[in-house]
């Protein structure tokens, strides 16, 4: 009998950066044209899924610029678009996030990246080392939940940012704000997450040492009188049977040269990131030590960063690798798989039907609580008077 202990929410993964049927080979590459990524989209819109993760970074298409195309042409779907404190302004992000929850009918999450690869973060002017851009999204965060709670102006000076009469004057639908996501497996991470996070991300580890993180962030959020929830990203290889599970996961790799193994084990070697050294210890860029645990595979990190590991196996096996997960603490599964539109329609063909899953509601009309006065006047959200455009109207 199904509780609300088991219940399980899935999401989908949209594919910013490129899709394909084999790791580490061109032939056969999908690129990262619209009309695809809708189809991706729709097709977890129709099946069920409850919301979709959108990638950030130099190698993946916008997140935000791909939300807003891709609410508009589906109805349920959440999207879960990144944040990327010292890269924009807390108020210009908060800004887009509620206009994107408005126009979707409260469908937006929001994934907090603070940490990552360093090069990546100065390239994009943020010259923190680790520790600081947890800092740093410790002060964006404080001033984000007061520029969503809605209570008038914002004013905060901290050690890494400062902001002056800061005022959201359109507010999101969802009270708060959206939910707030973050992924990170070091102690700054934690604490930031026990701080201000909703949902907290882990990636695909054996749920023992998932059952560690998930007490770890516990405590830190019971130290601010908080409770967060918990999510795990990682990839999907679901077949009627075992044996055509695990084939499908030797063919994946079957183009994969050793070289091409050695240079990004040598590449993702010099990330700070905590968790990427940890999925990287997994299997020490070997193939012969890539099953981790009972349908548990690491052969995905061996050319990828991020999220190397995949539920491998009959439906069966992988609902029940689920509810182990699940039983850890984990309710929210963000999956994917290889290429993504037919993958999706195999999990939740095969997997659905054995797990108790959230639905999600279709998207409510949003009514406006800004009004228009004279032509060239702008009001306040609350209708308490004008206020100035800075720019052309």
């Amino acid at each position: 009998m199904s509780t609300a202990d088991d219940v399980i929410h899935p999401f989908w993964f949209i594919p910013a950066h490129g899709d394909g049927r084999w790791l580490g080979s061109s032939e056969g590459a999908r690129s990262t044209e619209i009309s695809y990524l809708t189809q991706v989209a729709q097709a977890a819109d129709r099946l069920g899924f409850e919301g979709a993760l959108i990638p950030t970074g130099r190698t993946c298409e916008d997140s935000w610029i791909l939300a807003s195309a891709l609410a508009m042409q589906t109805q349920r779907l959440k999207f879960l678009v990144a944040v990327r404190p010292g890269v924009t302004s807390p108020l210009f992000a908060a800004r887009q996030a509620a206009t994107l929850d408005r126009i979707s009918g409260g469908r937006v999450l929001i994934n907090v990246v603070a940490g990552g690869d360093a090069s990546e973060a100065a390239a994009d002017g943020v010259f923190l080392d680790h520790d600081g851009r947890y800092a740093q999204s410790d002060e964006y965060l404080t001033i984000w939940s007061r520029l969503m709670a809605g209570n008038g102006k914002v004013d905060f000076e901290g050690q890494y940012l400062k902001v002056q009469g800061a005022e959201l004057l359109f507010p999101p639908v969802q009270a708060g704000g959206p939910p707030l996501y973050l992924g990170g497996s070091s102690d700054s991470a934690i604490e930031v997450t026990g701080k201000h996070i909703d949902w907290y991300l882990t990636w695909g580890e054996p749920p023992a040492a998932v059952a560690e993180k998930v007490k770890a962030v516990r405590d830190a959020a019971a130290k601010h009188g908080r409770t967060v929830r918990f999510g795990i990203r990682m990839h999907m290889i679901v077949r009627e049977t075992e044996e055509a599970a695990w084939a499908e996961a030797d063919r994946l790799i079957s183009r994969l040269k050793d070289s091409a193994i050695e240079r990004t084990q040598a590449n993702l070697s010099k990330s700070d990131s905590v968790g990427q050294q940890r999925m990287l210890a997994l299997h020490g860029g070997q193939r012969d030590k890539l099953v981790v645990y009972p349908n548990v595979w690491a052969g995905v990190g061996l050319v990828r960063g991020g999220a190397g590991t995949a539920l491998v196996g009959s439906a069966e096996n992988v609902a029940a690798r689920m509810r182990e997960y699940r039983a850890a603490g984990i309710e929210t599964f963000v999956m994917s798989g290889y290429p993504h539109l037919e993958e999706a329609y195999r999990v939740a063909e095969l997997v659905f039907p054995l797990i108790n899953r959230a639905t999600a509601e279709a998207a409510r009309p949003v009514v406006q609580p800004g009004r228009a006065g004279e032509t060239g006047a702008h009001y306040r959200s609350d209708g308490s008077g004008p206020v100035a455009l800075t720019g052309p109207s």
